[in-house]
């Protein structure tokens, strides 16, 4: 089991109390009940923070581990989503070296008709045109930006705008749109690629016939 998911696990009392402190108005706007968004996770930061992501931070807890906003996660779903519609499905490339990243990505794609590539990037598929699959995207989305370091790398070099999922303690420096997620827990990045992939489809008026659990690997 993850350790991410362990200690969501034990979230209980904190689900309450955060549950107890959220506005009505995020309560009724937001994509999925707020209570999806704990129950999966989402909110589940790490003890370590960035000066970047701390902007995205609700509160630390007493064992020092810091809980994301998920009115602002939420926020940049819609955002992220808006922005991504803007662009040829095909033309849009999803990353993941994260294990727990890798499926609901590929379901990403999938859905949307992007293009996927997870595990082990090589260096190279987006600058080195001789590389054997090498491929020009219009947009990356990475699940990690420490994990997907090179896809980032790479996406400066050739000017391309990177969406990224992050956690407390990534750095956000060359990422043009943040989403404030646990992006180590599988029900996590299952739910918030779901999400992305359901409004981007509505976002184009297209059909959108998936259900979370066919992001969920092993459901």
């Amino acid at each position: 089991m993850d350790s991410t998911e362990e200690t969501m696990i034990n979230e209980n009392d904190e689900t309450t109390e955060t549950t107890e402190e959220m506005g009505e108005e995020a309560k009724t706007t937001s994509l999925v009940p707020i209570d999806e968004y704990l129950a999966a996770g989402v909110h589940i930061g790490t003890q370590q923070k960035t000066d970047n992501m701390l902007k995205f931070v609700y509160r630390v807890r007493t064992d020092g581990l810091y809980v994301l906003d998920i009115q602002a996660t939420d926020e940049r779903i819609k955002l992220a989503a808006s922005f991504l519609s803007k662009y040829d499905p095909q033309r849009i490339l999803v990353v993941s070296a994260r294990q727990y990243g890798q499926y609901p990505a590929k379901m990403f794609a999938k859905a949307i008709g992007a293009k996927s590539m997870v595990g082990r990037f090589i260096p190279g598929i987006l600058t080195n045109p001789k590389i054997e699959n090498f491929y020009e995207p219009d947009v990356i989305i990475v699940t990690d930006p420490t994990g997907d370091a090179q896809v980032i790398k790479e996406a400066v070099n050739i000017g391309v705008p990177v969406v990224a999922l992050c956690d407390t303690n990534n750095m956000t420096s060359n990422v043009d749109l943040v989403i404030p997620t646990n992006n180590k827990g599988r029900k996590a990045l299952s739910l918030v690629y779901w999400l992305l992939a359901r409004e981007i489809a509505k976002s184009n008026d297209s059909m959108f016939t998936y259900e979370l659990e066919d992001f969920e690997v092993g459901v």
